[in-house]
């Protein structure tokens, strides 16, 4: 214990090799067990091994996801809330 310290408190929850987060499709599996949620959660644990391997953390490329969702062009304002010019003039 005493090469604890508390920088190693934020260090991300492993699980064996993935991120634990990653690993959350898999608990859906289980309650109650079916095959084909098996087949859809296996391939997205792959998938974030497959990222994670690449340099991107688990939130990392779900940020990176919904950029890709989003596409390039992301106004700052949606035109249905942008004010109309007003003249109070007349």
């Amino acid at each position: 214990m005493s090469v604890w310290h508390w920088r190693n408190t934020m260090k991300p929850v492993r699980f064996f090799a993935l991120d634990a987060r990653a690993v959350i499709p898999l608990l859906f599996c289980f309650f109650p067990f079916h095959v084909w949620k098996l087949f859809i959660a296996v391939p997205f644990i792959f998938l974030f091994l497959w990222l994670e391997r690449r340099g991107l953390t688990f939130p990392a490329a779900l940020r990176a996801m919904r950029a890709w969702l989003v596409g390039k062009k992301r106004p700052a304002f949606v035109n249905a809330e942008r004010r109309s010019m007003t003249d109070f003039g007349q």
